[in-house]
C-alpha cells in the first residue's frame, strides 16, 4: 500500500497504524491529520477514492462523514450563544413557535442539543425528498410528540438532530445551517468542508460502501461483542434504535446527489481529514494564523457533559455535551477532556484541549460500527502512544 503525506517526528506510530487497517483491518481508501498546539504533525492518505473503484485517493479527496457532522454543527449553537444571539436555557419556542407543539413547549435549547428533547424518531418517516427539504422537514419535527418526558432521559436523535438544529439556527440567523457553516466557519478557516456539497466540488467525493470486517488476532474489537439487548433493539422493527435510524424510508443512499448536496447537519457533511482536524484545532485556538473559533468560555462548554447514562436510542451508556460526543466507553476518544463525534461505519473527528490535539479522520469503507470503528480506534491509540 503507498501511503501518501508526511508525518512529524515522534508520530511515525500514526503511519504504521494507517498501513495496519489497510493491511488487516479491510480499508479500502482513507485519510487521517492530526494537529498539535495549531501545528499539523499528521497529514496522510492511501488507497482508492471510492471504495469499488481503482483510482487513487488524492491530496484533495473528500468523503461523506455521516455523523462525524453533528460535531461540527454543533459548533454552530455554540458561537450564537458566544455572540450573544442564543440563549442555551431558553425555550426553543423562543426561536421558533412552531416547535411549542405537543408539548415541547418548555424544552430547552440546552436539552435539545444534548439529545434530551425527546424526539429521536418520527411517527410518519421522510421520504429523501421530504428529508432534504427544510420547510418539510422541520414541520414534521415541529409537530412530533415527544416519546419522553423531554429532559427526563437522553437518546440519540440520530437524524432527527439535522432538523432540530436547522430549524433552530434558521430561526435564529435567517440563514440555513450549511450556509452559516460556509460562511463563518469554512471560509474564515480555510476547510474543505460542506454541509450541502456544492455542485462545483463533486468531482472531489468518493463512493462509500461496505468493507468486509477484518481484524487482526490481538484486537481489541474481538473483544467487544454487542450486549444481548443491543443486538435485539437493532433487530426490533419498533424498537427506538429501528426508528431512529430509520426516519427517513426507504433507506438513502449516500451516494446519491441528492443526498449529498441537501443540508443535512446530523448525518450529510462531506469533509477531508485535513479539514476535520483543522476545524477541531481552531476550537482550541488559531491555526496558521486563523481566527480562534471558542472563546475560552465556550471551550468549556463544549466540553461540559449534559447528558450520560443509558441512552434510549444506543442502548448503551453514553456522554454527551452540547451536541458533541464525549469521551468515555461508547465512544473513547483521547482522554477525559475530549470532545467530538464519530461518524456511522467509520469516520471520527475531536479535539482534546489537555493535550492539544485534533483529530480528523474519513474512509469509504462502511462497517456496521455506530460509535467506535476499530480503524479509528486504532489511530487514536497510536496518537496517544506518540504524546
Amino acid at each position: 500500500m503507498d501511503v501518501r503525506g508526511t508525518v512529524a517526528a515522534g508520530f511515525e506510530p500514526v503511519r504504521d497504524a494507517f498501513l495496519r487497517n489497510f493491511e488487516q483491518r479491510g480499508e479500502r481508501g482513507a485519510a487521517v491529520a492530526v494537529y498539535r498546539d495549531g501545528t499539523k504533525v499528521v497529514d496522510l492518505w492511501a488507497g482508492t477514492r471510492d471504495v469499488d473503484g481503482e483510482a487513487p485517493w488524492a491530496v484533495d479527496t473528500a468523503q461523506v462523514v455521516r455523523s462525524a457532522t453533528k460535531g461540527v454543527a454543533s459548533a454552530v449553537p455554540l458561537l450564537l450563544h458566544q455572540r450573544g444571539q442564543l440563549d442555551l436555557d431558553a425555550p426553543v419556542g423562543t426561536y421558533w413557535p412552531e416547535f411549542k407543539a405537543a408539548g415541547k413547549d418548555r424544552v430547552t435549547v440546552r436539552q435539545l442539543l444534548a439529545h434530551r428533547a425527546g424526539v429521536p424518531v418520527l411517527d410518519h418517516p421522510l421520504t429523501l425528498a421530504e428529508a432534504t427539504d427544510l420547510a418539510t422537514a422541520t414541520a414534521a419535527i415541529a409537530a412530533q410528540t415527544p416519546v419522553w418526558e423531554p429532559g427526563t432521559a437522553h437518546g440519540y436523535h440520530a437524524h432527527t438532530f439535522s432538523w432540530l438544529l436547522s430549524g433552530l439556527v434558521h430561526r435564529v440567523t435567517g440563514r440555513t445551517i450549511g450556509r452559516w457553516v460556509a460562511e463563518e466557519i469554512a471560509r474564515p478557516l480555510g476547510l474543505d468542508l460542506w454541509i450541502g456539497l456544492p455542485a462545483d466540488e463533486v468531482h472531489r467525493v468518493g463512493r462509500l460502501g461496505p468493507v468486509e470486517e477484518l481484524e487482526p488476532a490481538d484486537s481489541p474489537a474481538l473483544r467487544l461483542r454487542p450486549k444481548r439487548a443491543v443486538t435485539e433493539a437493532y433487530k426490533d422493527p419498533d424498537s427506538l434504535t429501528r426508528r431512529a435510524f430509520g426516519v427517513i424510508t426507504p433507506k438513502p443512499d449516500e451516494n446519491d446527489p441528492l443526498y449529498r448536496t441537501a443540508e443535512l447537519p446530523g448525518s450529510g457533511g462531506v469533509s477531508t481529514a485535513r479539514a476535520l482536524a483543522r476545524f477541531y484545532a481552531s476550537t482550541m485556538g488559531p491555526v496558521d494564523g486563523g481566527p480562534r473559533l471558542f472563546a475560552p468560555a465556550t471551550l468549556t462548554l463544549a466540553r461540559t457533559e449534559e447528558s450520560t447514562g443509558p441512552d434510549r436510542v444506543l442502548v448503551v451508556n453514553t456522554r454527551f455535551g452540547l451536541g458533541h460526543m464525549l469521551h468515555g466507553p461508547a465512544s473513547p476518544l483521547l482522554g477525559p477532556t475530549s470532545f467530538g463525534h464519530p461518524g456511522r461505519g467509520g469516520s471520527l473527528g475531536f479535539a482534546d484541549p489537555a493535550s492539544g490535539i485534533a483529530f480528523g479522520y474519513v474512509t469509504n469503507g462502511m462497517r456496521r460500527t455506530v460509535t467506535a470503528d476499530p480503524r479509528a480506534q486504532a489511530l487514536v491509540r497510536a496518537v496517544r502512544a506518540a504524546l
